[in-house]
């Protein structure tokens, strides 16, 4: 290391007989490579970056790299024409663009959802059930339903309803308001379509459960608890309906995973073996045992491998063929969620993050689990139910967001002279401990010099504490140490990126359970990513970042950001359509993203957009925490009318200023909480009331009555 030593002696005194540098002199010898670096090659590809992200693992068969360097959609999966695939990034741009520039004005960040995506998975896991009920001879059928739990959003549940009208789709309740979005909805599905009422029950929802029956739905009432029973039994007599009954089981089999925490007989929900048969005893003795025709149970959600499914399953076909032995009348066996999916595409059994099978094994796997026990134990076989939420609206929505900047640690570069200066401020201690530095840099102890660099910045640090030293020592101390540390490649090279976005409410369950999900840049996928980096969001809390990412790695290949230049760097997060949206909330008043509902098409750019909304405004999420913005906009109005009329200024001008912010502050009630577009000006970006673009066809054709206002309008009352 005699370059270092030169470098660090040379600011020393002459007695110790080096001569000044007039710069710092640069490391000759390799520095020790990163494990986390990007693949070194003088040729990027779209093709490496593919391999890179994982995208041929987790994306399959839905989102690729094209050749332009972006991500593609497949809306229609392995079906999917090459004139069919849809570049992301023209999504994007069609979505936010300035609307006199032929864009929407949507500011980010968006999500984008894909219905085609929706029902290809609906139709890949019916055909998959539909083989294996055919492959192996099974005397039944098999109908899903959709937990609305995972994503209330009115479109989604609409489309899946009509997407699965065509094989009996049914939907899954678990609170009352979401009975009610399942009756409404599913009166425009198929009638044989199940409405699967789950959750605690009061006498509410158990009679609003009970209206549905009357209104022929084909409802299912499952007891959670054993005392639900005495309310149905009761209520059921009162609106003499004839209920038709299910009850969740706790199996023994569970998995040991995050998600196995539901199952086992020391699960959230469901009844013991004991509880059941008093169930069926009391339904006996009420002459009811008849309407018993369900029975569900829960393994947990991504059920590692079919291994433990076949043993899940096997254990509640057990418990159906004793219950059709004790005389109930069953019919179903809903096998409920755990459906799993790859998130980082290793297709491994051994993560929480990725499951070891695909559609067609977990379908093959219940349904010869289910014949099996009952063949043996000669019961007619179940039509098989599942409530396989998470593998049917996780691919088709695109969280999309903007890198807004990056930091790096760099220190300033120290001058032979600034060098000489900041030793002759070191104490004592501190000159010593430079020496060493110096002496260690000279054998080549790399570990030695880390040691003393330490120490002396160490010791700087407690001299400022005492105010025997400036910020500038502070600074050139930092300049030195930052220096040692590239010289011997020991520094930390992975930047933060600081995106705009809200972990808190885009992904919470990274924040909550560290759960990951794929992110990847959107575009410049055919150029090689100079740097690492992690993402920082815009709330005031030091969990508002992510850094853990799949593959185990703690930092994710970047590009650099456009320097000077204005150009966007959107990055994507994939496989989030799961419960994101209804669990994230409003921390530092962040809402929810822009919405974009996209279809196939055969447009020049392959995909029309169908539905547009823009996120919540500032007004919005501040009456979500009960304040009452127009009260607020005009206490701050007339502040301002107070002020403005202390002003030593023409009449005319106070009135001109007055109208002006005025103006600016309605403004800012009705924009994003989100940091603005860098063309825009934070009181003139165009406005976000609760506005929406809406069409029936192809092509966006209105603008809802609720549209975004005016840069001039105002509240009714609020005059300037």
């Amino acid at each position: 290391m005699p370059a270092l030593g030169c470098c660090v002696e040379s600011a020393v005194s002459p007695p110790l007989g080096y001569s000044f540098l007039s710069t710092p002199e640069i490391f000759s010898f390799g520095v020790p490579p990163s494990t986390n670096a990007v693949p070194l090659t003088t040729h990027w590809s779209p093709e490496l970056s593919s391999d890179l992200y994982r995208v041929d693992g987790w994306g399959a068969p839905y989102f690729t790299v094209n050749s332009s360097g972006d991500i593609s959609v497949r809306p229609h999966g392995t079906d999917t024409l090459p004139h069919q695939e849809i570049d992301l990034l023209k999504v994007v741009k069609k979505a936010s663009d300035p609307i006199n520039s032929g864009g929407l004005g949507l500011q980010l960040p968006l999500v984008v959802r894909f219905p085609d995506v929706l029902k290809n998975r609906l139709e890949s896991l019916q055909s998959a059930f539909d083989y294996a009920v055919q492959s192996e001879g099974y005397e039944a059928h098999y109908q899903g339903v959709y937990p609305v739990k995972c994503n209330q959003d009115r479109f989604i549940v609409e489309d899946i309803v009509k997407f699965g009208s065509g094989f009996r789709f049914g939907l899954e309740a678990g609170s009352k308001p979401e009975l009610l979005l399942a009756m409404s909805s599913l009166c425009k599905g198929s009638s044989e379509g199940l409405l699967v009422c789950n959750g605690f029950k009061d006498a509410e929802y158990i009679s609003l459960a009970l209206v549905a029956r009357k209104l022929q739905l084909n409802t299912v009432i499952v007891l959670e608890q054993e005392e639900e029973l005495d309310l149905v039994i009761d209520i059921s007599r009162k609106m003499a309906v004839r209920p038709v009954i299910g009850l969740r089981a706790k199996l023994r089999t569970k998995h040991s995973g995050h998600f196995g925490s539901t199952s086992g007989e020391k699960g959230k929900f469901g009844l013991t073996t004991t509880q059941i048969l008093r169930v069926v005893r009391k339904l006996e003795e009420s002459g009811m045992l008849d309407c018993l025709q369900l029975l569900h149970f829960h393994i947990g959600s991504q059920i590692p491998s079919t291994a433990l499914l076949a043993d899940g399953v096997g254990e509640a076909a057990q418990v159906y063929s004793e219950l059709v032995r004790l005389g109930a009348g069953m019919k179903f066996i809903d096998i409920g969620g755990g459906l799993g999916i790859d998130y980082d595409g290793t297709k491994s059994s051994d993560s929480d993050v990725s499951v070891g099978y695909g559609l067609q094994d977990y379908a093959s796997t219940v349904v010869q689990a289910v014949r099996f026990v009952c063949d043996r134990k000669n019961v007619k076989h179940p039509v098989i139910c599942s409530e396989s939420g998470r593998a049917i609206v996780s691919h088709h929505s695109v969280l999309i967001f903007e890198a807004v900047s990056s930091t790096t640690t760099r220190s300033q570069e120290l001058s032979s002279v600034g060098l000489q200066s900041f030793v002759e401020k070191l104490n004592d201690d501190a000159r010593a401990d430079y020496r060493n530095l110096s002496a260690a840099a000279i054998r080549g102890e790399y570990d030695t010099c880390m040691l003393y660099a330490d120490q002396l910045k160490q010791r700087c640090v407690e001299q400022f504490k005492d105010g025997n030293s400036d910020i500038e020592q502070l600074a050139a101390v930092d300049a030195v140490c930052d220096f040692v540390s590239k010289a011997i490649g020991a520094s930390d090279p992975v930047r933060t990126y600081h995106v705009n976005l809200s972990v808190f409410t885009s992904i919470p369950d990274f924040w909550a359970i560290d759960q990951l999900f794929p992110i990847v840049p959107i575009h410049k996928l055919d150029e090689r990513p100079s740097a690492r980096g992690i993402l920082s969001d815009l709330t005031c809390d030091s969990d508002g970042k992510i850094d853990k990412f799949i593959g185990g790695e703690s930092s994710l290949p970047l590009h650099e950001l456009g320097s000077g230049n204005g150009a966007p760097y959107y990055l994507g997060m994939f496989l989030g359509g799961a419960y994101e949206e209804a669990l994230g909330g409003l921390h530092n008043l962040f809402g929810g993203p822009s919405v974009l509902r996209v279809s196939q098409s055969d447009s020049p750019h392959s995909f029309a957009v169908t539905y547009a909304v823009p996120g919540p405004s500032c007004a919005d999420v501040l009456r979500a925490m009960q304040h009452e913005p127009e009260i607020m906009f005009e206490t701050l109005k007339h502040r301002a009318e107070e002020f403005m009329h202390k002003e030593e200024e023409e009449e005319d001008d106070k009135e001109v200023a007055f109208a002006s912010l005025a103006s600016s502050l309605n403004q800012s009630f009705h924009n994003m909480p989100y940091l603005a577009p860098h063309s825009s000006c934070c009181f003139s970006a165009a406005a976000n009331s609760g506005g929406y673009y809406y069409c029936n066809d192809e092509n966006i054709v209105g603008v809802g009555a609720e549209c975004a206002i005016g840069e001039e309008e105002f509240w009714p009352y609020c005059v300037a």
